[in-house]
């Protein structure tokens, strides 16, 4: 077998472009729809990329092109190395006045409810050429995609994906009990743990925020009651405006419930583990001027929703 590496002054840069686009699509003809190129085109670079790297590289599936173990090794390198090439070749700072980028930004539930819709509307205002694609992250595998390159950040729990990302806080919520108006239960300003349990809830089954309840006794955790009903967050407000079925939810989701329902909230007196908004990207592209600018802006969007 030949295991000399091909000289670098040997390699065609298209050829890699052409690799990495079969990598994220596992499709030669929708690599080729994003590269502009022809399907023999298409078939043409992949031989020379076979015969330039002694390997298949990439092999017919029910499931698309499935990369060898080769292509897997290959793909993470090549595409740092685009991405750095295509940085340097980028104006040394951003004018969101008269950029053209698209973002893509994988978002959780609580930041789809919460974030997503003041996030878009200050990046209309001062980005008009910017096109922000949002994908819910539930069945996404987030740090693979970002390292990929197919996600430029994501935002949601907290969570330790090692080293080469990098994360900003953006926002912690307090949980908060919300109910119709005029609910019988109505009178207290705020519930005890013992009243919560004592009344029928809702439990939102499409969302990842439910509350984590603290222990209420020396040594005796209690766990959140049972649900008398789960129901899609799409459902909720209509629910909880029409039966006595209260719901624990974040702050910030209750406030845009109760401003478009006859729902109000109240605080609880023993509030669960606060939910958290955090940002991960990747650690090199911390100066990257673009990628800056739409992480600083997405903090500052974020400042005014900071439960009070």
């Amino acid at each position: 077998m030949n295991t000399t590496a091909p000289k670098l002054g040997a390699i065609d840069l298209n050829l890699l472009v052409v690799f990495d686009a079969i990598m994220r699509d596992r499709s030669v003809t929708r690599a080729g729809q994003r590269l502009g190129l022809s399907q023999p085109a298409m078939s043409h670079a992949l031989t020379r990329l076979r015969h330039m790297l002694k390997d298949e590289l990439f092999v017919r599936s029910p499931n698309g092109m499935m990369p060898t173990p080769r292509a897997e090794q290959l793909a993470t390198p090549i595409r740092i190395a685009l991405d750095g090439l295509q940085e340097s070749l980028e104006p040394v700072r951003f004018d969101p006045v008269e950029a053209t980028a698209t973002f893509r930004v994988a978002v959780d539930n609580y930041a789809a409810i919460v974030l997503v819709a003041p996030i878009a509307a200050h990046v209309s205002r001062i980005a008009p050429g910017v096109t922000l694609d949002f994908r819910p992250s539930g069945t996404l595998n987030v740090p693979e995609l970002l390292d990929r390159s197919e996600l430029h950040l994501a935002i949601g729990p907290s969570s330790a994906h090692g080293e080469r990302f990098s994360l900003r806080r953006l926002l912690q919520d307090q949980f908060v009990v919300v109910h119709r108006k005029g609910h019988p239960a109505a009178k207290a300003r705020e519930f005890s743990t013992e009243k919560l349990a004592a009344l029928p809830q809702l439990e939102i089954s499409s969302a990842q925020f439910g509350p984590e309840f603290v222990e209420t006794g020396p040594g005796r955790p209690k766990s959140a009651p049972k649900p008398a009903m789960r129901a899609p967050f799409l459902s909720a407000a209509q629910i909880l405006a029409t039966s006595d079925l209260v719901s624990v939810l974040p702050l910030n989701v209750a406030r845009n419930l109760t401003r478009s329902h006859h729902l109000v909230f109240r605080r609880l007196s023993r509030s669960p583990k606060p939910i958290e908004a955090t940002m991960m990207w990747l650690r090199r592209l911390d100066n990257q001027p673009a990628h800056a600018w739409l992480r600083d802006v997405i903090s500052n969007v974020t400042q005014g929703l900071h439960s009070s």
